[in-house]
C-alpha cells in the first residue's frame, strides 16, 4: 500500500501537520524538525499525492514553467532561477518545451497541465496576444519576453530595444563606425530579433550614422554553428565592419569563431557583444562582452506575480520590465 502522510507522522513521532508542513515547504519550521521529518519521508519513501492535496487544499503545489527550447542557454538558465525561486515560496517546477510552434504553444496554453498545476509562466516565441487572450484561463498565468501579451494577463520583460542601443553605443564609444548586426532569424525575424534591431539602428541613427541593410547578418537558426556560417559567409562575399552586435551569446560564439578562422583579431580588428550573459560568455577566448538581463529580479518577480494571482488577485495585468546591465568582457573591452 502507498505510504500514508499519517504513516510519516507515526515514524517521525509528530503530528501530520507539522509533516504537511515539511513537505509544502514551510518557512516556520526548525532545521531539526524538518530533518527528522525528512528521515522519516526518506525511509518510507512516501511521495505526495498530488491530486489528495489539491482535494484538500485547493492548489496542488505546482507551477508550470513553458518556452521554447530547454537546450538554450537563455532557457536553461531561466528554469534553474525560477524553480529556485519557486522552491523557496514551497513550490516545484513542471517545465513545458513547445519547440517554439503555434501548434506547441496551443498545447501548452489549452491544456493547463490538466489540473496538475497552480500557475504557469509562459514565454510563447508565436502565439499573438489576441490568441493568447481567447485562449483557456483555467490557471492563473504570467508571460515572460517580448511578444505583445493581452492587457489582462501579467507580464514582464527587459527593455530590448535600450539594451541593444546601449550595446550598440558601447562599441561607438570605442570609435568603431561600422556596426554590424548578426544572428536574426533569415526566414523572419521573431519579435525578439525585431526590438533588438530596432534599439541598433537608433545608436547608429543618434551617432549620426546611417543604418546599411547589408550590414545585417541573418542566420538560418539559432544557434552558434549557424553563426559561423553566416558571419563567414559575409566576410567571405567581402562584408567588412569593425563593430559586431550578435542578438544572442550564441551567435557571438558562433562569430568569434567565424572571425578567428579568418584571421581577424578580437577586440582589435572587431569588437563583438553578444546577449543573455550566458556562463559560457566568460570562458570563451576572448570573453564575451553581454547583455545581461537580471534574470534573478524577472523570476522573482514573475513568480510573486503568479502566487499573486494564485490566491486570488484578480486585477488588470501588470506590464513590467525587468533591469538589466552590460557586463564588460575581452571581445569589447572599456576604452581608457
Amino acid at each position: 500500500m502507498a505510504v500514508r502522510l499519517q504513516d510519516v507522522a507515526e515514524h517521525a513521532g509528530v503530528s501530520m501537520k507539522t509533516v504537511s508542513n515539511v513537505v509544502r515547504n514551510y518557512a516556520h519550521v526548525s532545521p531539526q524538525m524538518r530533518e527528522r521529518v525528512q528521515r522519516a519521508i526518506d525511509e518510507l519513501g512516501y511521495r505526495p499525492n498530488i491530486m489528495g492535496r489539491r482535494l484538500a487544499t485547493g492548489r496542488t503545489g505546482l507551477l508550470a514553467l513553458a518556452f521554447a527550447d530547454v537546450t538554450l542557454p537563455y532557457f536553461a538558465e531561466l528554469a534553474r532561477v525560477v524553480a529556485d525561486e519557486a522552491e523557496r515560496r514551497g513550490y516545484r517546477v513542471l517545465l513545458e518545451q513547445t519547440e517554439g510552434t503555434i501548434e506547441g504553444e496551443r498545447a501548452v496554453v489549452s491544456a493547463g497541465e490538466s489540473g496538475l498545476v497552480d500557475g504557469m509562466i509562459f514565454q510563447p516565441s508565436v502565439m499573438n496576444s489576441a490568441e493568447l487572450a481567447q485562449s483557456r484561463t483555467d490557471i492563473p498565468l504570467v508571460v515572460l519576453g517580448e511578444n505583445a501579451a493581452p492587457l489582462t494577463v501579467d507580464r514582464i520583460m527587459i527593455d530590448n530595444v535600450e539594451a541593444a542601443r546601449i550595446a550598440t553605443q558601447h562599441l561607438l564609444s570605442q570609435g568603431r563606425t561600422r556596426i554590424a548586426f548578426a544572428g536574426h532569424e533569415a526566414s523572419g525575424p521573431s519579435r525578439t530579433s525585431l526590438l533588438r534591431i530596432a534599439g541598433y539602428q537608433q545608436a547608429l541613427e543618434d551617432a549620426g550614422h546611417t543604418a546599411d541593410p547589408q550590414l545585417l547578418i541573418a542566420s538560418s537558426a539559432v544557434s552558434a554553428g549557424s553563426a559561423v556560417q553566416a558571419v563567414g559567409a559575409a566576410i567571405d562575399a567581402g562584408l567588412r565592419f569593425d563593430g559586431l552586435v550578435c542578438r544572442d551569446d550564441l551567435a557571438a560564439i558562433g562569430a568569434l569563431r567565424a572571425l578567428q578562422e579568418r584571421d581577424f583579431r578580437v577586440p582589435e580588428d572587431v569588437a563583438v557583444t553578444g546577449w543573455d550573459n550566458t556562463p559560457m560568455t566568460a570562458v570563451t577566448y576572448p570573453s564575451i562582452t553581454s547583455i545581461a538581463p537580471d534574470m534573478r529580479a524577472l523570476a522573482t518577480r514573475a513568480v510573486d506575480m503568479l502566487l499573486d494571482r494564485v490566491s486570488g488577485f484578480d486585477g488588470m495585468g501588470r506590464h513590467e520590465l525587468a533591469p538589466f546591465s552590460l557586463v564588460v568582457r575581452e571581445s569589447a573591452p572599456t576604452m581608457s
